[in-house]
């Protein structure tokens, strides 16, 4: 099993959602008060004969007009045309604004081939709510144009790939692990978004349930360091991904 980095760069944002480029070496935080600092970095992965996206990130095009996420699949060694599936963790902008690729023209479907593997409930849940968060008009282009499949519950999308159902972020946010039968690889979504989280023990308040998402980032931890999964961390600062250990003590340590 291959996996690989797609970052599409750091952002800021604030109460409007809007996910503004930050550049660290030259901006200043203090100039964007009330704004949370975040990297967005989708995976790939290379599975057997399955070429796997892990979330779609937010879609944005560089200077050339040419989609960021797409150049960076090249980058990897990669066709975008050749993605499979598209696993998604659930449907926040950040996460699947990169399903399309807006252009002068248009919305185009970034991943023409692939077939889109979204949780049921997420999908209603996105539809039926007016939070910003979710982008509608990217749901209604997907669902006239790309191919779908949705799941419910847990259970296994072939015999290497399961999906979780987790809740937490949202309510119906789910978890994605991989199992060639050598190397198992998780994938936590935004209920393990960064290695810290693993590290100190808090509820969010940008969860649905706080509390329900620091309990999982406790048992997916304690699974991390006793089966040897490599995580994936799509928002993470100082790790894109790592092993776990726990001490005696029950702290985790990221290696």
């Amino acid at each position: 099993m291959q996996v690989f980095t797609l970052f599409e760069g750091s952002y800021s944002v604030a109460a409007d959602k809007k996910f503004i480029p930050f550049d660290p070496q030259t901006d200043q935080a203090k100039d964007r008060p009330g704004s949370l600092f975040i990297h967005v970095q989708p995976f790939l992965i290379k599975l057997g004969s399955h070429l796997l996206l892990l979330d779609t990130g937010l879609g944005y095009s560089n200077d050339e007009g040419r989609m960021i996420l797409h150049e960076n699949i090249k980058k990897a060694g990669f066709d975008p045309q050749d993605v499979d599936y598209v696993l998604m963790s659930h449907l926040h902008f950040d996460h699947s604004g990169g399903m399309v690729h807006r252009t002068p023209a248009g919305m185009e479907l970034s991943f023409p081939n692939a077939t889109y593997v979204i949780n049921r409930g997420e999908w209603e849940s996105a539809f039926s709510k007016t939070s910003s968060s979710y982008r509608t008009d990217i749901f209604d282009f997907v669902q006239r144009n790309a191919q779908i499949q949705f799941v419910e519950d847990s259970g296994d999308l072939t015999p290497e790939i399961s999906y979780i159902l987790t809740g937490g972020h949202t309510p119906f946010h789910q978890a994605w692990f991989f199992d060639d039968g050598q190397d198992k690889v998780f994938f936590g979504g935004d209920v393990l978004p960064e290695p810290e989280e693993l590290v100190k023990k808090f509820i969010a308040k940008y969860d649905y349930d706080g509390r329900r998402s620091m309990e999982l980032r406790e048992e997916f931890g304690k699974s991390a360091a006793e089966n040897n999964w490599l995580c994936l961390f799509y928002h993470g600062k100082s790790k894109t991904s790592s092993f776990v250990e726990q001490n005696e003590d029950g702290h985790f340590k990221i290696v």
